[in-house]
Parts: structure tokens; sequence; C-alpha cells
């Protein structure tokens, strides 16, 4: 999952993004409106965290902006105790959630998962693609009950190929969820082919069939 939190409280933000970062979240974090408008027109994200109260803007500006570039986005706000009027004008606007100050790690952490759950999975925390099965809770992975001992980078792929069957995906693309916009670009990318080399080998070790399939020229496919 590949979270944008926009916060201009220092330590808050510090606390998130060293609690989030530990599990299978890749976080970007934008502390003023405009560094978090330039990253939403450049990127993409499966959920920002928004404070609304930013010191240069509005953040119902930016959930606007958001919801016209990238409607796919999930999105959780994060306000004062005394901002009901901007936190419903946000859930208007199409967020998925919101958050009262001060509030705990751990909530936060269920709320996201939650949120991603409901974009990607219509809410299922059992996700079946065919023969293959994920626990989005445990990350736990079989392919015809037999387990697979998946890297997390190669569950977070597999994981983010289902949730975008039938699409391309550029190898920039997938570099850029799996390790975040601070990927260095550059003209190769083999370090994703080896992820993808190596998750095609234990699904199909695994007797599952090889459903990536790479479309020269422009990336990869997980075909349904």
């Amino acid at each position: 999952m590949k979270l944008l939190i926009v916060e201009d409280e220092k330590a808050l933000m510090d606390n998130m993004l060293s609690y989030l970062s530990r599990g299978d979240l890749v976080c970007e974090h934008a502390s003023t409106f405009r560094e978090a408008q330039d990253k939403l027109v450049s990127f993409s994200y499966d959920i920002v965290v928004l404070d609304i109260m930013l010191p240069d803007g509005n953040g119902l500006n930016l959930l606007r902006l958001l919801k016209d570039k990238q409607p796919e986005a999930g999105v959780l706000i994060i306000s004062a105790k005394n901002a009901l009027d901007d936190r419903i004008a946000g859930l208007e606007l199409g967020a998925d959630d919101y958050l009262t100050k001060p509030f705990h790690l751990p909530e936060l952490n269920a709320r996201l998962k939650a949120i991603f759950r409901r974009r990607k999975f219509q809410g299922h925390k059992e996700v079946q693609f065919n023969e293959i099965s994920i626990n989005t809770d445990t990350h736990d992975a079989t392919v015809h009950d037999v387990s697979l001992i998946l890297t997390l980078k190669e569950y977070e792929l597999l994981v983010f190929f289902i949730a975008n069957k039938n699409r391309v995906l550029t190898k920039q693309t997938i570099a850029e969820h799996l390790w975040g916009d601070h990927v260095d670009v550059q003209d190769s990318f083999d370090f994703v082919y080896q992820h993808i080399k190596n998750l095609r080998k234990k699904i199909t070790a695994a007797g599952g069939e090889d459903y990536i399939k790479t479309i020269y020229g422009l990336g990869y496919k997980l075909n349904g």
C-alpha cells in the first residue's frame, strides 16, 4: 500500500512515519499545501492521510484536486476536535473516513487497512484470485492451499498486481509503488524484473499458473 501523509505538525508526522513504515506501507509525506499539490499531480497513491489545516492552504482544496486527478485513491482526514464543519465538508467531497486529534497510531493503521480493503477488495480480508488466496491481515498467501513463502516486497507486488488485474503496469509505476517516490529515475529497473521473476517462480512451483505477462515496451499485466 502506498501512502501520502499531508501533515504540518512535525512531531506527529515523524510518529506516523515511524509507526506506519514498520509494516507493508510505503510512506511519503508533505508538510505544506504546495508540496502536497506537487506530489498529487506527479505521483499515484492508494490512500492520502490529509490534515485540513495547512500553513499555506486549505486541505479541502487538495481533496478536490485528488478526486479530480486520482479518484480511486482513498482519503483519511485528520483534524482538530473543533473542526466538525471541515470533517463534514471533507466527507461530502468524497473522503472515506476521519480521525480527530489526538489519536492512537494503531487505530490509524487499522482505519487505513479498512479503507484499502474497501477500495481495492470490496472490504474483504480474504482475497481470492483463481487458485491464489491472500489474507490481507496476516499477509499469508497460498496457491491451492500451499503456502507461499514470500518476501515483504514479493507480497506487496502480488497484492498490487491483483488489485490492478488486467491493467498494464510500467516498471516505474511498480518501482514507485513498492519503494516510494524517492526511487531514482533511471533507464533500467532491473530490480523490478528480479522481484517479478522470483514471484512467478514461487507461484508456479506451488502449482499455480503464471498470470503475470510481460507487455514488451510497456511493462507487465496480471491477466484475470
